[in-house]
Formats: structure tokens, sequence, C-alpha cells
């Protein structure tokens, strides 16, 4: 604990609900004797700093070891894990910012933070990761042996696009982004560097993950379309917009006064997941479909030259538009294999799994040649 903790929480009661006893001095006669604060620093696999305040992460930066907290982050080999929170202008400050840069070069791993209402009374980024997020976040950087995805680039789309006709309305497609975030956290508990475009849709950013917000297709195009360079496995879950208006009107459109009927000009918009197949070897679709579900999965598969197309019948209602399940199959020119109902993270699981082991065949390597090959 550091003094300022103490301010919101007592030692007594961290002690009590963690079993161990709590340290916050480094001038503790009884642990110093032995040198305590290098004992810490060698038995920790990992060190953790939640809640990083502006003022901790500033010390770290500048290599200050004024305290038993600092002191413990500088005397260790274990990775370090810094969970900011503060108001979120502070978090948006080019000292902070400057500051986490440094901590970054130097090999700590930030997480988050979130967004969402602040203490203060604001709104936005700055608060804490979940502990729950942050748990998994460390589950993941600490298990042992090789990942699947280990040293890889995923390029992810997720949620809807909407297209623009006045400043009040738009044309879009169903998409909660739930199942595009769930892949997102297990390519990136499978080693990849996650990279993923989203949408506009209400999910917090996953801790470890860049995220890059767009509106519409052409923004979200432009978006992947620069990252392309550096992919190494592309996956297209959004549910982009194969049509915006031929123009967007300045004012609200008024429906007429004699009720007669309205026409809309529409415009293609540029195709996404056939434009990442031309560039990336590995270049994974998403195709939403009612009817003749495989049939129509299977000409989309050939028409974009992808990897593999993720079939998903969104007529059943169990697994449809914003449920918390899903049901897909996942087809490569040569078979399919079918994922039966159950969470969208299983089922993510599974995908990147199955999507790792594609990569490995297309690009003749084994897994521990992965981190090797990048």
């Amino acid at each position: 604990m550091t003094r300022s903790a103490a301010h919101f929480v007592t030692e007594t009661s961290l002690q009590a609900v963690a079993g161990q006893r709590v340290r916050r001095d480094l001038w503790d006669a009884e642990a110093e004797a032995a040198m305590g604060h290098i004992e810490l620093a060698r038995w920790a696999d990992a060190v953790v700093v939640a809640p990083a305040t502006a003022h901790v992460i500033a010390r770290l930066a500048a290599g200050l070891a004024d305290d038993l907290l600092t002191t413990v982050c500088l005397a260790t080999t274990a990775p370090l894990f810094l969970a900011p929170a503060m108001n979120r202008q502070m978090w948006e400050h080019r000292t902070v910012q400057r500051n986490l840069a440094s901590l970054k070069d130097a090999g700590a791993v930030i997480l988050g933070p979130g967004e969402g209402d602040q203490a203060c009374g604001e709104t936005g980024p700055g608060r804490m990761l979940e502990p729950a997020e942050i748990v998994a976040v460390l589950a993941g950087h600490l298990a042992q042996g090789p990942k699947p995805m280990d040293g890889l680039n995923v390029l992810l789309t997720a949620g809807p696009t909407r297209e623009p006709i006045d400043p009040v309305r738009y044309i879009s497609n169903h998409s909660s982004g739930k199942q595009g975030f769930a892949l997102a956290r297990a390519a990136r508990d499978a080693g990849a560097n996650v990279t993923l475009v989203s949408g506009p849709v209400g999910i917090e950013t996953p801790a470890g993950i860049r995220r890059i917000d767009v509106t519409t297709a052409r923004e979200m195009y432009a978006a992947v379309e620069a990252e392309l360079p550096e992919t190494d496995i592309f996956i297209g879950v959004a549910a982009v917009a194969d049509y915006r208006p031929e123009e967007m009107q300045d004012q609200k459109i008024k429906k007429p006064g004699d009720s007669s009927d309205m026409w809309i000009g529409l415009r293609e918009n540029p195709d996404i997941l056939a434009r990442a197949a031309e560039v990336c070897s590995c270049a994974i679709g998403f195709a939403a479909e009612t009817h003749d579900t495989l049939r129509h999965a299977r000409d989309k598969l050939a028409r974009k030259g992808c990897a593999a197309i993720v079939l998903n019948d969104v007529s059943d209602e169990d697994i449809g538009f914003d449920s918390d399940r899903n049901a897909v199959t996942f087809i490569e020119p040569s078979g399919e294999t079918v994922f039966p109902i159950d969470s969208k993270e299983t089922v993510a699981e599974k995908l990147i799994d199955a999507i790792a082991l594609l990569f490995r065949r297309r690009n003749n390597t084994t897994r521990g040649d992965l981190t090797r090959q990048a």
C-alpha cells in the first residue's frame, strides 16, 4: 500500500480479504532486516500497480525509489503491469502520455484504462479496468508454454458501420460487436498483438488491445488499409453496410406534405474483406446468412478470395443479434468445421485456435516457429 491508498481502504481490511500481511513501509525495521523490498521483488511472478495514479506513473518513469512500491518496481525482474486510474483530462495530458510511453519502452504493460463515469462526476477515459479484466490479462501473460498466435499481428473489425442520410438518419446493419470483441480478447490471450477497428458500439476496449474507432464503411476501409502492411492475420467480423447514400443532406429531410414516396440513391461501399485478401495471406471473413446459408457462405469465400469464412446463421433467434451465445461453421476451401452453440467467448476461443492452425498450414510453420517468423 502507498500512503494515498490508506486514505481509501485500511490495512486491516486488505489483510482480512488477502489472508496475508500487508506491506506499506520501506522503513519497516523487521522486514528490512532481511532486505524486504528485494525479497518482495524477487518473489513476485508479476508486479501489478492497481490503481496506477498519474503521480506514481510519473515517479516510475523518472526511476524514483522513495517508497516501498517504487523500490520494488525498480528492483524486480518480473513483468510490470500498470492499471491507470485518474480524471479523464489528467489521462489525456501529454505529460502523462509521455511518462506512459517511457514505461512501455522499458517493458511495462499498460492495462486500460476503461471509459465511463468517474468519481469526479465526469465521464470519459481514465477508469481503472475491472479487477476481473485485469486478472484475465495477467492469466494470458503468465500462461506457460508457447501460445497459438505468439508474436503475430492480428487486425480485426467489429460492430456496425453507419452511413449518414442526413444529420439524424443513417443506414446501418444489425451488430452488437460482442462476437468481434470476444475474438479480439481471444486473439490477445493467444499471444497476438491485436488491433481492433470498431464501428459505433457500447463496449469498453479490452485491456492490451489497440482500438481504432470509426463510423462509416469508408472510414473503416481507410483504417484497415493503413494497418494491412503490418498484418499477419485479418479477421473481418464487422457488419459493414454494403451501400451508402449518394450524398448526405446538410439538413434533416422533411416528409413530403402530399405523402408521396421518397427515393434515396445508393452507391456501393469499398470492399474491405476483398482488399484485405489481396494484401494479407490469411484473411478471414464472416457471413451472416438467413437462408441457403452454406451455399451463400461458400460463394462469398470464392468471390472474396479469402482464406476462410465464418458462417453465422442469424435466422436462429437464440444466437442472433445481441445474443451472448453463438454457433458458427468455419469454412475453408477444403471443408467445414461446425462449432455448436456456446457462449461467444468460447466460440471465439475455438475460432482463434482454428485460425492459428490455418495460418501455420498456409505459411508452413510450426507453433514454435511463429515468434521467430514475426
